[in-house]
């Protein structure tokens, strides 16, 4: 089976006035799809840029990156934001939710630049909250859900157009362990039971322990680890 994630001597380098600084130094992976990754490693390590490499939110400054059958380091910057809202859903820490709309209004919000109509929009957004497990909170406005409630908003707003991927960046950071282990466990049945390819950045062990495999970052490099079963 082809590999869904493949980076070949992808290295990363930022300018810091005169001074580079090589965050990921030819890296080389690959995820299979259906996997369930947590990526681990200090900070400062690249975790957040490997990830926003393989979300097509940031290039490389060499190597290659095929995701979903794309070579994205190559596409331009429209064609790469139609590869996104297509095959990327984004899990990020602060939910990054619209605070003068509806659960369900958030949610709707990437299929607004569909073809979907309406009602189809409706039909979407239904299913995802349900995914979720957040259906009976459709019309409240994120003031008044729980951290937990609102990751849960957040992650139905990440499947609404049925990615190829989840890309999930510290998504328990925020909670408390009761709810934390609420959304690990939300995402370990979504990767079973709906098949989804997750990627996970945690400083977290026991967040990472929900993955099948973690792949610790040092020195720019990746080490594989197993993961326990939660």
């Amino acid at each position: 089976m082809s590999a869904i994630v493949s980076l070949r001597k992808v290295s990363k380098r930022y300018q810091r006035g005169k001074q580079t600084v090589e965050v990921l130094h030819e890296l080389d992976l690959e995820i299979a799809p259906g996997d369930f990754v947590a990526l681990m490693g200090p900070s400062g390590s690249g975790k957040t840029t490997l990830l926003n490499l393989i979300g097509g939110l940031d290039r490389p400054t060499s190597g290659a990156i095929e995701v979903a059958g794309s070579r994205i380091d190559r596409l331009t910057g429209a064609a790469l934001a139609r590869w996104r809202a297509r095959h990327i859903g984004f899990v990020f820490q602060f939910y990054n939710l619209m605070p003068m709309l509806s659960a369900a209004r958030n949610v709707e919000l990437p299929l607004l630049l569909t073809r979907l109509s309406r009602a189809q929009r409706q039909q979407h957004v239904a299913a995802a909250l349900q995914l979720a497990g957040i259906a009976d909170r459709a019309r409240h406005k994120p003031a008044e859900l729980s951290g937990g409630q609102a990751q849960r908003v957040a992650i139905a707003r990440a499947l609404v157009a049925d990615p190829t991927l989840l890309v999930c960046d510290e998504p328990t950071g925020d909670l408390d362990r009761k709810s934390a282990d609420e959304i690990l466990q939300l995402l370990q049945e979504l990767n079973r039971s709906q098949g989804k390819t997750i990627v996970l950045v945690t400083h977290d062990q026991k967040a990472a322990d929900y993955a099948s495999h973690i792949l610790h970052l040092d020195k720019g490099q990746l080490v594989e680890a197993a993961a326990q079963a939660a």
